[in-house]
């Protein structure tokens, strides 16, 4: 099987680099790194082989804009991006067999709530969010339209070695000694490790469909951060009102704070996502977050 990766140097794409390289011919798309680098919000690329399978993983994220500018960004990336990349497939008359996009349960608008499903409507307001549902219309009508077997994988937070965004800056806080939870860290979140994902694609992409894809636990930060000290210790927590009060300076501080209202209330609420689709559909099985972080230095370098 011949495939193009794009986002290879990414966090998820590094992971379905090195689950795919060893058995399948795999030419890697970057702003930088690999067999084509393109910038894909400015270029149309060219390609020169064919394709069975395209794995579309490039996209912007990991950061919450402040200005007009910086939401224009998520559209170009997320959504030009994709319909250049699209137009290279076109131009080059070389149709993948399949095509798998990484998309996000951003796509959902949810801040909080349980258990959503693949039916839930696409209710997204922010920029991230618009611009992963525009790339999802975008590929599936592009997938229908040159008969191509499109799978959807709607991902929440996605943990693995050296991870990235809140993640990341929830281990750097633990290692400093500055961690501490709000209302006893009580609020579950789904997630799902990146090799689980990358597994999961070659599960799937020859049904194709859209799926949410996370573990069966949904810890919550409490948990989390006793995993990730070894359940070494207990971390002080703010109570919610106290929580609140410091959001509401933080909204008066504006970038100066680390905190704001907004960042209170998704810490303290609950947002989980089902995947009884995919475990319904294909008996899938996924780890435990947890359990890997327990196994697993995911600050390993």
């Amino acid at each position: 099987m011949n495939i193009l990766l794009t986002g290879a140097n990414g966090f998820l794409g590094r992971s379905i680099l090195e689950e795919t390289s060893e058995n399948y011919n795999v030419k890697t798309l970057s702003r930088t790194f690999g067999d084509y680098k393109i910038f894909l919000e400015k270029q149309i690329p060219v390609f020169r082989e064919n394709f069975d399978l395209v794995i579309h993983a490039a996209g912007k994220a990991h950061s919450i804009p402040k200005t007009v500018l910086e939401k224009k960004e998520f559209n170009d990336v997320n959504v030009v991006g994709t319909l250049n990349l699209l137009k290279g497939l076109e131009q080059s008359n070389m149709m993948p067999k399949q095509f798998v996009f990484i998309s996000s349960v951003a796509v959902y608008g949810k801040d909080l709530g349980f258990n959503i499903d693949e039916e839930y409507p696409l209710a997204a307001l922010d920029a991230y969010g618009l611009s992963k549902i525009q790339a999802e219309i975008a590929i599936l009508e592009w997938c229908e339209k040159h008969n191509v077997i499109c799978t959807v994988l709607r991902l929440p937070l996605l943990v693995g070695k050296r991870p990235p965004g809140n993640l990341g800056a929830m281990i750097k806080a633990i290692d400093k000694g500055i961690y501490f939870n709000i209302d006893n860290g009580k609020a579950r979140k789904s997630m799902i490790l990146v090799t689980d994902v990358a597994k999961f694609i070659f599960i799937a992409v020859n049904s194709g469909g859209i799926f949410n894809l996370t573990d069966d636990v949904h810890p919550n930060f409490n948990e989390l951060s006793k995993a990730l000290s070894n359940n070494e210790k207990s971390y002080f927590s703010i109570p919610l009102p106290i929580a609140k009060v410091f959001g509401k300076l933080g909204d008066v501080l504006g970038n100066h704070s680390p905190i704001n209202s907004v960042k209170v209330k998704k810490i303290t609420s609950n947002l989980t996502f089902n995947n009884s689709k995919a475990k319904q559909l294909f008996n899938w099985k996924p780890k435990s977050v947890l359990e890997y972080i327990k196994m697993v230095d995911i600050r390993d370098l």
